[in-house]
């Protein structure tokens, strides 16, 4: 017996492209003597409709697709993911369907609660298990978190199967692939049950699906492992009554998984969404020169353009280096300075309400002041030419405000929000290792945004080594004071960081959508209010 996994790329609302897909998906199964198509959860809806499940128009539709789809379907069997709304409740649903029928149907057990799938506040929950025979062979249907959250459940419902079928929409973090490995062997190893997982693929929103769907035999070992950021068709031979191993690729870094999700996360929110293509300030510093190199291994070349908006505190070094790295990737670099429209702001705030640099009380207004230049710039040519701008933002930045609304925030995609400086500078090494592209000069030198003279980073942060590591501790692991302290940081520090951390709360609001790769990103999965009166310690008032 043969069985196909889809990796397919679905689209959230296109119930016609995704039918279009799987049925693709279903003749080229046949053409390879497969008898059972297996595609990803939701497969038909793309994942997650989210507020979509509220409009009745939407669930008709995509039960209109799926009566296409029944009547497309012959003498192989397939496995779909689709809302069902029956007897008045909606579920997340599988359907198996052979010869014009659907002849089972799975509701998921387990809705997942993490607040970027609040499945539960949609979908009803199922109660019963499925299983069939098909080839000889006894499957079970389980979908996402069902596997994922308690497959204690369905070793509990399987003891008599043979092969788990996991239809699934995991997104991407790190290391994600090594965790499911892990509660696979663990499942495997209770019930004595081969895997097969087939997992979404794709960027929707702030969220990316690597794929990677694997099959594991009942001997734990790994059988048949699909591409990452990839859509595929794999082709697994099942022999008693289990997959049978073949020949497996090693696997990638991770700092190239992270690399191929940015690219992925961008390449589809660009397409999905219809830009033509993309916008982005290069300012010769380290940040901008990934996110150019990212857009154009996404997009290409022809679809990006760069713009150097130089100031009186640009360096010469910093023009040289924009220019190299646009003239390395053969995009075309505008360039417009910026310092008459700042001198011109700069005299028009002194003369019409007497206020001059040196009077601020932070001192930051003529440094925001650029920034909402070149910003304003952008947004223009963005309106002209209907391209989405990048911003070019880190995560280590956002997490300490240490950005300016509507100046470097402004732009419709943060590329870079979920990921800190120092792998920043990881990823531009890994990107040169392929070809180079960034001029070493940008990655050698000292971080600055050049907003006043001889400015860095560091003097007002800590080191980004110190900086990043008390983030991780504090956003990602949700460690208290005392334990970051107890990691060999200074209580400065570590006071000072998460002060600017729950001080930023009312500008990370207001930034774009971004790739989202760790456990705990500033979007779908930081909920901290705005206005609170609770401090960890005693605050000062914050600094826009």
């Amino acid at each position: 017996m043969r069985i196909a996994i889809a990796q397919i790329n679905s689209t959230v609302g296109d119930i016609t492209g995704n039918t279009a897909k799987i049925l693709d998906a279903v003749n080229q199964a046949k053409q390879a003597g497969a008898s059972l198509v297996i595609t990803p959860e939701l497969a038909l809806s793309g994942y997650p409709p989210a507020d979509l499940l509220l409009r009745e128009t939407f669930c008709q539709s995509c039960n209109s697709a799926l009566t296409k789809l029944v009547e497309a379907i012959d003498d192989i069997a397939l496995i779909v993911g689709y809302p069902s709304y029956r007897e008045g409740k909606l579920y997340n649903a599988a359907s198996v369907i052979q010869r014009g029928k659907i002849i089972h149907t799975y509701y998921k057990r387990i809705l997942n609660q993490a607040p970027f799938f609040n499945e539960s506040y949609y979908f009803d929950t199922g109660s019963e298990s499925c299983i069939f025979e098909l080839g000889g062979v006894k499957f079970g249907i389980a979908i996402c978190a069902d596997f994922w959250l308690s497959n204690l459940l369905c070793a509990k419902d399987c003891s008599d199967l043979d092969i788990l079928l996991v239809l699934s929409a995991s997104a991407y973090r790190i290391n994600k692939q090594a965790s499911r490995y892990q509660i696979t062997r663990q499942f495997i190893e209770q019930t004595g049950i081969s895997i097969i997982h087939t997992n979404l693929v794709g960027g929707q929103d702030e969220l990316v699906f690597d794929g990677a769907s694997f099959a594991m035999n009942r001997q734990e070992e790994l059988t048949h492992q699909l591409g990452e950021f990839v859509e595929t068709i794999e082709l697994i031979d099942i022999q008693d009554n289990q997959p049978i191993k073949t020949k497996l690729e090693a696997p990638q870094l991770p700092i190239a998984s992270i690399y191929q999700a940015l690219c992925l996360g961008v390449r589809d929110y660009v397409r999905k969404n219809n830009f033509p293509g993309a916008l982005l300030g290069l300012s010769g510093g380290v940040d901008s020169a990934l996110v150019l190199a990212i857009a154009v291994d996404a997009l290409g070349a022809d679809k990006i353009k760069a713009v150097m908006m130089p100031s009186q505190y640009t360096a010469s070094i910093s023009l040289e280096d924009a220019n190299e790295m646009a003239e390395l990737l053969g995009v075309k670099l505008f360039e417009s300075n910026i310092q008459s429209l700042f001198g011109q702001y700069l005299s028009n705030i002194e003369s019409h309400f007497q206020i001059t640099p040196d009077s601020t009380p932070s001192n930051t207004m003529p440094e925001n002041l650029q920034a909402r230049i070149r910003g304003t710039l952008l947004m223009a040519l963005s309106n002209h030419s209907g391209s989405i701008v990048l911003t070019t933002g880190n995560k280590s930045e956002m997490a300490v405000g240490y950005c300016t609304l509507y100046g470097d925030m402004a732009g419709g995609f943060a590329v870079l929000k979920d990921i800190s400086k120092t792998l920043v500078y990881a990823l531009c090494e890994y990107r040169n290792q392929i070809s180079r592209v960034i001029p070493e000069r940008i990655i050698r030198r000292a971080p600055s945004a050049e907003l006043r003279p001889n400015q860095t980073d560091q003097d007002n942060l800590p080191p980004y080594e110190i900086l990043d590591a008390i983030i991780e501790a504090y956003v990602e692991k949700n460690y208290s004071p005392a334990e970051i302290i107890a990691l060999n940081y200074s209580e400065s520090d570590v006071k000072k960081v998460i002060h600017l951390i729950h001080g930023s709360e009312y500008k990370r609001r207001q930034s774009p959508p971004g790739v989202r790769i760790t456990h705990c990103d500033f979007g779908t999965a930081w909920h901290y209010p705005i206005t609170s009166s609770y401090r960890v310690w005693s605050t000062q008032s914050r600094d826009e």
